[in-house]
């Protein structure tokens, strides 16, 4: 397998305040552990920075023109933080790093479709799943996933594009993005009850293609596994994409301070696992994988080291 790696700077320059979990330390913690010898093939490139045009992919101009008026200009100095909602915050250069977020992951889709790679990694912040069609929540500006599954099928003329969004918290902006479009399918398994209070079995999509496996606190291993096959895997296997989106977040890890899943890094590896076979079998291999939670710097290194070396493997 060739695996492309996409990240950047910029991404440690969207400063959050003291004590907020989605800080610089998480990108950090992930190249520590591309260090190691076995990621010396790793085809690391800088992500691109997209237009802000990209961002109508998938928002509304006022939700575009919102985030872009809630940044610091850099005039007002270094530490200014502007709050755009609870938990969300923006400094001078978050603007740039999220853009830089949706480009990398707009040539991730280009480069499975091309074949410059099988799959890709995309270590971007910050984080995209909770944004909404017109909503900046759960520390995200822009919905990173839904831009690159529209940038595939308008680009690339892919029919269906496999949302699987394994992230401790349910990607409900996601799920809002894509809630009347039968061409994505959208499949989450998630801690429930927690933030932002989404994801019951019972939200199916318009059509149907929707797919929602909630975890109850303190479960681990069997349990993910068991949703990741009776509810996730045979979604994937009717649906047979064109492509594959992993949200991939790993604060399901159980050393997260955030949430009450006990998994391993050893759990995201299979999972990955089994979305490279549901890709081998309808996507020609294409997976891109979009980094979202993760806020335990040791589990998160972990998780995304596995993570990254199981696609590299295939």
């Amino acid at each position: 397998m060739s695996t492309r790696l996409y990240e950047h700077p910029i991404f440690l320059e969207h400063i959050t305040p003291p004590g907020h979990p989605e800080r610089s330390d998480r990108l950090r913690s992930i190249n520590i552990a591309l260090e190691h010898p076995n990621f010396a093939r790793l085809d690391r490139r800088q992500a691109p920075q997209a237009n802000e045009d990209a961002v109508l992919l998938a928002h509304p101009e006022e939700h575009l023109t919102f985030v872009m008026r809630s940044i610091p200009d850099d005039e007002d100095g270094e530490g200014q933080i502007n709050q755009l909602e609870a938990d969300t915050y923006a400094s001078p250069k978050s603007l740039q790093a999220a853009l830089t977020g949706v480009g990398g992951a707009m040539a991730a889709v280009d480069d499975v479709f091309s074949g410059a790679a099988d799959n890709v990694f995309v270590a971007a912040r910050p984080p995209g799943h909770h944004a909404e069609k017109n909503k900046a929540m759960g520390f995200c500006f822009f919905n990173n996933a839904a831009i690159a599954a529209r940038h595939a099928q308008r680009k690339h003329g892919a029919e269906r594009v496999a949302i699987v969004d394994w992230d401790v918290h349910h990607g409900n902006g996601t799920q809002d993005i894509f809630w009347d479009d039968p061409s994505v399918l959208f499949c989450s398994t998630h801690q429930m009850p927690l933030y932002p209070g989404t994801g019951a079995k019972t939200e199916k999509g318009a059509s149907g293609n929707v797919v929602n496996a909630p975890l109850s606190a303190n479960t681990g291993s069997d349990h993910f596994r068991e949703a990741f096959k009776s509810r996730v895997l045979p979604a994937l296997e009717e649906f047979r994409p064109d492509l594959i989106i992993i949200s991939a977040g790993f604060d399901a890890h159980h050393r997260d301070p955030l949430a009450q899943i006990n998994l391993t890094g050893e759990d995201f590896d299979w999972a990955t696992g089994r979305v490279l076979e549901a890709a081998d079998r309808s996507a020609n291999n294409r997976v891109v994988s979009l980094l979202e939670g993760g806020y335990d710097l040791e589990g998160l290194a972990e998780s995304a080291g596995l993570h990254i070396l199981r696609m590299m493997k295939g």
